[in-house]
C-alpha cells in the first residue's frame, strides 16, 4: 500500500478537466494531502467541461471543489492555492512534497515549464519539482502537435519530467467515457508513485477476450 504523501496538482487551460477530477478524487480518498492550483483558464475549462463555476477565491471555492471531486469530507486534506500566490508552500524546495502533476497541461504552461519561465505558482511549483529531483508529470492534451510543442516536450523530458499525453487506451475494452478517463488517470497516479485500482495491468490477449465476452 502506498504511504500517505503530499502532492500538488495544477489545472490549466487545456481540455481534460475530468482527468483532474478523477486524480484528485483518488488522492483524497486514499488519504493523501493535496495542494491544487488552477490558472484562470483552468477555471474556465472546469466551467465549460464540467459546469463548475469557481471564483478564484480559494476559501469560497473549497466546498464546491470538494463536491465536484466527490469528496465533501476531505477539506482537511485539500488546500486550494491561488495561481499568483508564489509565496505558497509548494513554491519552495524546502517544503517537502512527493510530486506534482499538471493535468490538463496547456501548450503555454508546457512551454514555460520546459524553459524555466515561472509566470505563476503552477510553473514555479513544477520548477521546484525539477530542481529538487521530484516527480513531475505533465499531461498535455493538444492535437495535432506543432514542432514547438514537440521541442518543449523533449526539453521537459530531458529536465526530468514525465510527459504523459491524455491518450486513453482501448485494449481493456472500455464501456464508458469514465473508463477512458480512468486509463489516463491511473497512469498519472502510477508515475506519481501512487497505487490505484484505476491502473489495470495488461494480462495478455485473453484479458481482452474475457472483457468482450462479459460486455
Amino acid at each position: 500500500m502506498t504511504a500517505v504523501g503530499t502532492y500538488a496538482i495544477g489545472i490549466t487551460g487545456a481540455s481534460g478537466a475530468p482527468y483532474a477530477r478523477t486524480i484528485l478524487s483518488e488522492l483524497l480518498q486514499t488519504g493523501h494531502r493535496v495542494f491544487a492550483v488552477m490558472s484562470h483558464s483552468g477555471r474556465k475549462v472546469l466551467d465549460v467541461e464540467c459546469g463548475i463555476s469557481l471564483t478564484g477565491n480559494t476559501e469560497a471555492d473549497l466546498d464546491p471543489m470538494l463536491e465536484w471531486i466527490g469528496s465533501p469530507n476531505a477539506g482537511d486534506r485539500l488546500t486550494l492555492l491561488h495561481h499568483e500566490d508564489v509565496a505558497a508552500p509548494i513554491a519552495s524546495g524546502s517544503y517537502p512534497t512527493n510530486g506534482m502533476a499538471v493535468v490538463p497541461c496547456s501548450g503555454g504552461t508546457l512551454g514555460r515549464i520546459a524553459n524555466g519561465i515561472s509566470g505563476g505558482l503552477i510553473e514555479r511549483a513544477a520548477d521546484v519539482c525539477l530542481k529538487e529531483r521530484r516527480r513531475l508529470v505533465l499531461v498535455p492534451r493538444e492535437t495535432p502537435l506543432s514542432l514547438i510543442h514537440l521541442r518543449n516536450m523533449t526539453a521537459a523530458a530531458e529536465a526530468g519530467a514525465v510527459v504523459l499525453p491524455a491518450s486513453p487506451g482501448f485494449y481493456h475494452s472500455p464501456r464508458t467515457v469514465q473508463d477512458l478517463v480512468d486509463t489516463v488517470a491511473g497512469r498519472v497516479l502510477h508515475h506519481l508513485g501512487v497505487e490505484s485500482p484505476l491502473l489495470r495491468q495488461w494480462q495478455g490477449r485473453q484479458q481482452t477476450r474475457k472483457a468482450l465476452s462479459e460486455a
